[in-house]
């Protein structure tokens, strides 16, 4: 009778643990496999610091001034996500933004790599030249990947 009652428990355990496994917590998308671009989200909360500000500033200049063409060209695309707004909630699940955060999204064969510059973004964000310099070295390999 115990080997039955213990066998039970370690079945329903083991149930529950493999069906919420198969889970996942964002949505999955469907990409087009012949795009291939990057999305620049820069991601914030409702109250924003001056490095926040400055990163935002920061990211479009460098885009405006470097990547104009590929902006045109919807090559890159850059978006401001505001967190706090419940119809952002998806997105900023997606990438695991809960206040500021600077992602980009390289798409390439229309699968999505996520790379991350927010701790990037925090230490130059004030600083434009040298952020301006290692973002658009960043796109600059990205790009050439794609």
């Amino acid at each position: 009778m115990r080997k039955t009652i213990k066998f039970l428990a370690l079945l329903t355990i083991s149930l529950m643990l493999t069906s919420c496994n198969g889970q996942n917590k964002s949505e999955k998308v469907s990409l087009d496999q012949s795009v291939s671009k990057i999305e620049v989200y820069d991601f914030h909360s409702t109250h924003r610091c001056m490095t926040c500000n400055a990163i935002e500033a920061n990211t479009k200049f460098t885009l405006d001034t470097y990547f104009s063409n590929e902006l045109k060209d919807n090559k890159i695309t850059f978006q401001v996500i505001n967190v706090d707004k419940k119809e952002n909630k998806s997105i900023a699940e997606k990438f695991e933004a809960a206040g500021t955060a600077l992602i980009l999204n390289v798409i390439k064969d229309g699968k999505e790599t996520k790379i991350d510059l927010t701790d990037f973004a925090f230490m130059n964000g004030t600083d434009q030249d040298t952020f301006s310099k290692e973002l658009k070295s960043k796109l600059d390999t990205e790009l050439k990947m794609l």
